[in-house]
């Protein structure tokens, strides 16, 4: 059996990738304004790699043992585009250090096949950071 820990922080991951699809996706949605054209395709696409990444928690979780939840943390929409853009680099960093975490964990309780997981969706969360800062300045 599992580690709780491992657990927890997987069904925690799980949790901020649907809320992060979710409010990616309606950003998508709601963006106006001169540069939302290109903004609006950027939420879209993260949103999807989001999804995909929850999918691989909650499979990696259903392989351990656990249960994957289906309740998002808490969704941030709304604003204008910086406001979004705001939330959205918050939730990335929020993203970058539970994931660092989770590597942390995964490799002090010898599991290679979670460490790397979440190393490979870090390496991504943290490209999507970039994506938003960039787009700030």
């Amino acid at each position: 059996m599992a580690d709780q820990r491992l657990f927890d922080i997987l069904n925690r991951s799980i949790a901020r990738e649907l809320q992060v699809s979710i409010q990616y996706m309606w950003h998508h949605v709601m963006a106006v304004g001169l540069t939302s054209p290109s903004a609006k395709e950027v939420f879209r696409d993260i949103a999807i790699a989001e999804m995909k990444h929850a999918e691989s928690f909650a499979e990696r979780l259903d392989q351990l043992g656990g249960v994957p939840t289906t309740t998002p943390s808490p969704i941030f929409v709304g604003g204008d585009l910086r406001k979004m853009l705001q939330d959205d680099l918050q939730a990335e960093q929020e993203a970058v250090t539970l994931y660092r975490e989770g590597v942390k964990l995964a490799a002090d309780i010898g599991d290679p096949v979670t460490r790397r997981l979440f190393e490979d969706i870090l390496a991504a969360e943290e490209e999507h950071l970039k994506t938003f800062s960039d787009m700030l300045q």
